[in-house]
C-alpha cells in the first residue's frame, strides 16, 4: 500500500523544545519539594506528563499533589520558556513538500492542545496540519499506542499506508505498538542507539527534506526503502 499519511510528533521533532520541557519539570518538582536532576528528567521527555510524574515522584496525575505539580510544570513552560522556543530548520518546507506530494499530515503529541496551537504557529505550519491528537484525546499517552491510534482514526488511515516521524524512543514504541513504521530525528537529543526500531534516522527536518526523494516517505510501500542513516553532526 502506498504511503498516504504522515503522523508527526511536535516537541523535539518540529520545534526545539525538549530541554525547555525538562527544565520546566525540574523547576516545578523543586517547588514541591522534589529534587530531581535535569538529566534524569530529560530522558523522560516524550512521555506524557502522567508518566513523567509517576517516574519522578511516584504520584498519580489525578491526585491533588500530582495535579499541582503537572499544572505548575505547564505554567512554567508557557511563562518562562515558550516565548524563546524556535523551530528546527526547514520544518515548513518539509511539510509543504509532504502536502505537495499529497500526503496527509496529522499530529500525535503527548502535549496539551493549548500548547500545540502555539507551537505549530511558532513552527509556521499551523495551516499545514490536517488533524491533531493530543493528550486530552486519549486515556494513555506515549509510549502507549493510543495517540497514534487516535491520529490514524482522525486521518481515516490504515497503519500500512502511514508513516510516523518522531524523535524519542517513546515515539518509536508507540508507533510500533500501533503497527505504524516510524522515521526518527536526532535533533530531539537522542542517539542512534536509542532510536532502534525506526526504519530511518535523520539529523533533523532539513536533513530529511534534502533526502526526501530517497526516503521512506517517497517509497511505494512503508519501510520499503529499508534502514537509512542520514547525515550526522
Amino acid at each position: 500500500m502506498a504511503v498516504r499519511t504522515i503522523i508527526l510528533d511536535v516537541d523535539g521533532t518540529l520545534v526545539n523544545s525538549n530541554d525547555a520541557h525538562a527544565h520546566s519539570w525540574v523547576e516545578a518538582l523543586a517547588e514541591h519539594g522534589y529534587s530531581v536532576p535535569f538529566d534524569r528528567v530529560r530522558r523522560l521527555i516524550g512521555m506524557g506528563s502522567d508518566k513523567v510524574l509517576q517516574e519522578t515522584t511516584g504520584l498519580e496525575k489525578e491526585t491533588g499533589p500530582g495535579k499541582a505539580i503537572s499544572n505548575r510544570s505547564g505554567a512554567i513552560f508557557r511563562e518562562r520558556y515558550l516565548p524563546s522556543i524556535r523551530p528546527f530548520p526547514h520544518v515548513r518546507e518539509l511539510l509543504m513538500r509532504m502536502r505537495d506530494r499529497g500526503l496527509r499530515r496529522v499530529v500525535a503529541t503527548s502535549g496539551k492542545r493549548e500548547d500545540l496551537d502555539t507551537l505549530l504557529r511558532i513552527a509556521g505550519v499551523d495551516e499545514l496540519i490536517d488533524a491533531a491528537a493530543t493528550a486530552g484525546d486519549v486515556r494513555n499517552t506515549k509510549p502507549d499506542p493510543d495517540l497514534v491510534q487516535e491520529a490514524l482514526q482522525q486521518a481515516g488511515s490504515d497503519p500500512r499506508e502511514t508513516l510516523m516521524i518522531g524523535d524519542t524512543p517513546y515515539d518509536i514504541q508507540a508507533a510500533q505498538r500501533a503497527g505504524v513504521p516510524i522515521v526518527a530525528f536526532r535533533c530531539g537529543g537522542w542517539e542512534d542507539a536509542d532510536l532502534g526500531g525506526a526504519v530511518a534516522v535523520y539529523q533533523d527536518p532539513a536533513d530529511l527534506l534534502l533526502r526526501f526523494d530517497d526516503s521512506p516517505l517517497a517509497a511505494n510501500r512503508a519501510g520499503e526503502a529499508g534502514p537509512v542513516r542520514g547525515a550526522a553532526d
